[in-house]
C-alpha cells in the first residue's frame, strides 16, 4: 500500500524518521532554538526548518520567537491522538514481555539446578 503524500495528518508527519528525530531531541532536551536542532542533527537549515514547519502545521509542536531566534518545543496535546491509537497495542507488548520473562526466569532455573550437583542431592 502506498504511502499517502499529505502531511496534513499527526501519523503521516510523524512518519518521517527525521521528524520523529527532531520529536525525540525535543522531548529530551525541552525547547530548542532552530540552530540548536540543526547542529544536532547535522542537516542543513532549510531541511530541519521545513521538517518543523510540517510539524508543526498538524500542531505537534509550538514556535515562540526569542528575539532572532525561533525556539521549538513539543505540544503534547496534539500528540495525544497518537497514544490515544497506540495504548490498546500496550496489553498485547505487555503480555508477550511477561511471557518472555517468565520462560527466561524458568531456563535460567533449570540452567541452575543443572549446574549445581548438591541441588539434585537434596540435603544430608
Amino acid at each position: 500500500m502506498a504511502r499517502a503524500r499529505t502531511t496534513s495528518d499527526v501519523f503521516n508527519a510523524i512518519a518521517e524518521p527525521r521528524r520523529r528525530q527532531i520529536l525525540e531531541l525535543l522531548a529530551a532536551r525541552g525547547a530548542l532554538a532552530v540552530g540548536t536542532l540543526v547542529v544536532l542533527l547535522g542537516h542543513p537549515q532549510s531541511a530541519v526548518s521545513k521538517h518543523l514547519g510540517v510539524l508543526r502545521k498538524v500542531g505537534v509542536v509550538a514556535v515562540l520567537k526569542q528575539g532572532k531566534q525561533r525556539v521549538y518545543r513539543i505540544d503534547a496535546a496534539h500528540l495525544k491522538t497518537v497514544h490515544d491509537w497506540v495504548k490498546p497495542f500496550e496489553q498485547l507488548w505487555d503480555h508477550h514481555l511477561a511471557r518472555i520473562k517468565a520462560l527466561a526466569e524458568r531456563r535460567a532455573r533449570q540452567q541452575a539446578f543443572s549446574h549445581n550437583p548438591q541441588q539434585q542431592k537434596g540435603p544430608s
